[in-house]
């Protein structure tokens, strides 16, 4: 029976946990989404959820009296980057300022293939990271006709010109040597003819 037995140990001591957990917890605040094994995911999810219900009740209290100042050395002791401190106590705990609990969401991707392990991923409820979001805009923006400014389309002005100028000099070079092939047949049919005339006269 596990009774009173409240977390996993994940194959690691006590000090290697705890310190993951503040990686994983850190990594999932400044993304706002993150890709794990179901049990580190699992043991994450209220670990991260305790320190936004921290931040949340400081910025509810208001700066006047110094919670806003207590939450921020509460949380500091799990989370040691200060950027990501102020994007929690700006903008994530305001977020979830009238939601009572379930800050995060677990979703389960498949199983790894390395070891099979089951895969999850967390994300923050209200970041609804899509990670095909990237390539669709980009495949949209490359469909879409890109609109040129005025110094583009002067380029793109110019730039026809110039084929138009390359395209008459070819025809022009063309013909040219075409002119030229015919005046050489003509002159080979000449001498041709004056060296058949020749040969008849010196034989009279």
């Amino acid at each position: 029976m596990r009774h009173r037995v409240a977390h996993r140990k994940l194959g690691r001591v006590t000090e290697h946990r705890i310190s993951m957990l503040r990686n994983q917890a850190t990594a999932l605040l400044r993304h706002e989404h993150l890709t794990t094994t179901v049990s580190k995911a699992k043991e994450l999810r209220p670990f991260v959820e305790r320190i936004i219900t921290i931040a949340k009740r400081g910025v509810a209290g208001g700066e006047g009296n110094g919670r806003v100042l207590t939450a921020r050395r509460l949380v500091m002791q799990d989370l040691q980057d200060r950027e990501v401190v102020s994007k929690l106590f700006d903008s994530i705990a305001p977020r979830f300022a009238e939601r009572p609990g379930g800050y995060t969401r677990l979703l389960r991707l498949g199983f790894r293939k390395g070891d099979a392990a089951e895969i999850a991923q967390v994300e923050l409820v209200g970041s609804e990271f899509n990670p095909r979001a990237k390539a669709e805009t980009e495949t949209q923006e490359a469909a879409k006709p890109k609109t040129k400014g005025v110094g583009g389309r002067l380029r793109a002005a110019a730039e026809r010109l110039r084929g138009g100028k390359k395209d008459a000099g070819a025809a022009s070079e063309s013909a040219a040597a075409t002119e030229a092939q015919a005046t050489k047949r003509a002159a080979g049919r000449r001498s041709s003819a004056s060296r058949k005339t020749g040969g008849s006269a010196k034989g009279k």
